[in-house]
């Protein structure tokens, strides 16, 4: 037997409220705070840093759900992702389009045109920005930007200049935690993780 609106009602009630479990200093929280726009490398970053190669050349990259869905929550919130990679590959640009992602500077080792270019468009600075990069042609970004956040199997000359790095690994959770930062930052973590247990 269904039960009824009534009923149903009382079970929704009775739900335990959902608390973030997610904890940052007041000074990561600070500098993510004004971020309307996040530039993400891609090996090292959205990947573990592996590079496959099938047998006929075809580059095959591993990405992380919790990596994607921490994109896709920056972009319901109004901060834009944007991947700018020293490579391209098919895999990359269908991981991409799969996540709603459409601002992509892919196959250039210089990235520092690239977002000044992005952020002159948009009327923004890089007191706008966070950068997440793991070597050294990631430096000018992370240079510049508000927060610079750096995995922990980074470059080490790298993650000296990071104010944020993550727990996690890239590829296994580390973007989402930048991501989880933003929000934080913001306010709009516990609302979003409240609807979403419902």
């Amino acid at each position: 037997q269904r039960p009824d609106a009534r009923e149903g009602n009382l079970i929704m009630a009775a739900l335990p409220t959902l608390i973030p479990e997610t904890r940052f200093s007041d000074a990561s929280l600070a500098l993510a705070r004004g971020v309307k726009v996040f530039f993400f490398d891609v090996d090292g970053i959205l990947t573990d840093g592996s590079l496959w190669f099938s047998e006929s050349g075809e580059t095959l990259k591993r990405f992380n759900t919790l990596d994607g869905h921490g994109l896709k929550l920056l972009q319901r919130v109004g901060v834009t992702p944007v991947v700018i990679s020293g490579r391209d590959s098919a895999a990359l640009r269908n991981r991409l389009a799969a996540l709603g992602i459409v601002n992509a500077v892919l196959g250039t080792e210089d990235k520092l045109p690239a977002a000044d270019q992005l952020l002159n468009q948009w009327g923004l600075t890089w007191s706008d920005a966070a950068a997440m990069g793991d070597d050294w042609p990631d430096l000018p970004l992370l240079r510049r930007a508000r927060l610079a956040c750096v995995p922990q199997m980074g470059h080490p000359d790298v993650r000296a200049i990071a104010n944020y790095v993550p727990v996690a690994d890239a590829g296994a959770g580390a973007v989402r935690e930048c991501c989880d930062l933003v929000l934080t930052a913001r306010g709009d973590y516990a609302g979003l993780l409240t609807e979403a247990g419902q």
